[in-house]
């Protein structure tokens, strides 16, 4: 069966670069025909059906290889992601570090990952489970970190010996194909990786189409849900990793100044534009007042720059101008309704889209902010009294991403930790970061896990091999 869009493609070029810190229209892209679609759907089967049966050995070693393209690669594809979304010159270099690192943890830990697990019949016989690939996958992934979500679905997946059709943000064109022809440097044979420049339309099929088996989508809780809604209705898992407002909660500390110091900077990595990002800063009622004073005398401290450049004291520009009014918009509703807003918050005039890092307290539930992802340089702090109102607001929202507990008092700190409701929860840290580490929420920050020893357990036939005496 091949795809074929219920809204046909009329070759836009949706897909395009707009450098965010000048507006400027770099390149365009026009999107996949439908027959394009139905050769990626066609040859990401073909390849898997040989793919499949390469020894997970050798399928290392062609994902071992992609690990050292990306060091080699480093300063080129770090270039390419601060030009299309704004990321901090050397935030690009880490991410495209990381993505290394991502690569190297499944080609070395893949083999014993995918092993079969022996159990114990309790009526005799023997018995495994198998881990098997289960074929052609389809990839949906975001703008914030155009090369770390793709390789922390593509790893695990190439190892398994799955294909993969790979659907990137519209305006991340230059690096999906950038990481398209890596993957093909790198060995992975012709249909195992495939981006697709498709439309809504296109998706929808794809997802439809039979021999596509899964679908992982990083993004907004409303493609999540449409993403479903569609996989559903055709009996396809899904992968999702959707929005996070992570609370980040302080109990004591020796050092306020250190302390805000420390929670300013994780929440302007990627100019606050991460899902696990520490949107909600919890303090206990004896810290808040030097907290947020220290808080504001960073943010009034800086200034905007080019990513480019880097300079020191300087902030970037956010993804897109829509991206800057729509966190104008929740901060503005947030100052109508009574929060106090300390630094920032302001548009900078100008064709980039710059937003001056807000620092805001005194948010209640009537106001947009409570309960919405604020996606970009805005800290918001709330005081409270105990521990037990700390978690009561902790767990007061429809998200369930990260979460992070700090104290001197680490029985306290890891107690606190315990009864929250989060997918990852870290003590005296703001995460548990790493190729290693499982990453993933519950409620409406999605479900699903990827990365670490559970990233290869996704997306997998665990077949039951039984063997009777």
């Amino acid at each position: 069966m091949t795809a074929t869009s219920t809204t046909p493609s009329n070759r836009s070029t949706a897909y395009r670069v707009v450098n965010p810190a000048t507006g400027e229209v770099l390149e365009e892209f026009p999107t996949a025909t439908d027959d394009q679609v139905a050769q990626a759907l066609a040859g990401a089967q073909a390849a898997f059906e040989t793919w499949k049966d390469v020894p997970i050995e050798e399928r290392a070693k062609v994902v071992t290889r992609i690990a050292e393209l990306f060091t080699e690669r480093a300063d080129e594809l770090a270039a390419i992601i601060t030009e299309e979304m704004g990321k901090p010159l050397s935030e690009s270099k880490g991410e495209v570090e990381f993505c290394a690192d991502i690569f190297t943890y499944f080609a070395e830990n893949g083999p014993e990952l995918a092993a079969d697990q022996p159990i114990k019949p309790i009526n005799g016989g023997r018995a495994v489970i198998q881990k098997l690939p289960v074929g052609v996958l389809l990839g949906i992934m975001p703008w914030n970190y155009p090369y770390y979500q793709v390789a922390r679905f593509a790893a695990p997946n190439l190892m398994l010996g799955n294909t993969i059709i790979l659907k990137h943000a519209e305006n991340c064109p230059r690096s999906a194909l950038a990481l398209q022809q890596l993957m093909d440097d790198a060995g992975v044979p012709a249909g195992g990786y495939t981006n697709v420049f498709a439309t809504h339309g296109q998706i929808a099929d794809i997802i439809a189409d039979p021999r596509v088996q899964g679908v992982s989508l990083t993004g907004s809780e409303r493609a999540g849900a449409a993403v479903a809604e569609i996989a559903g209705r055709n009996l396809k898992k899904v992968v999702l990793e959707l929005g996070g407002s992570d609370p980040y909660i302080i109990l004591d500390t020796p050092d306020v100044k250190a302390a805000a110091e420390a929670a300013f900077a994780t929440r302007m990595g990627n100019t606050g534009q991460a899902c696990n990002s520490n949107k909600r800063i919890i303090v206990t009622e004896d810290l808040f007042e030097g907290f947020v004073a220290e808080l504001t005398a960073l943010a009034k401290g800086l200034v905007p720059g080019d990513p480019m450049a880097e300079e020191p004291g300087t902030f970037a520009p956010l993804s897109s101008a829509a991206a800057a009014d729509a966190l104008v918009a929740q901060i503005n509703d947030a100052v109508e309704k009574g929060a106090v807003l300390h630094a920032g918050g302001r548009r900078i005039d100008g064709p980039g889209a710059y937003v001056e890092p807000a620092v805001l307290t005194g948010i209640t539930p009537e106001m947009r902010a409570y309960r919405e992802e604020l996606f970009g340089p805005a800290v918001v702090v709330y005081q409270v009294a105990d521990d037990d109102e700390a978690v009561r607001l902790a767990n007061d929202s429809d998200y369930g991403l990260g979460a992070a507990v700090f104290s001197t008092d680490e029985d306290r700190a890891r107690a606190v930790a315990n009864r929250l409701q989060s997918g990852m929860a870290a003590v005296n840290a703001a995460e548990g970061e790493g190729a290693d580490m499982p990453f993933g929420g519950v409620k409406r920050s999605g479900y699903g896990r990827e990365l670490g020893p559970l990233g290869m357990d996704e997306f997998v036939n665990k077949r039951l091999l039984y063997i009777a005496d």
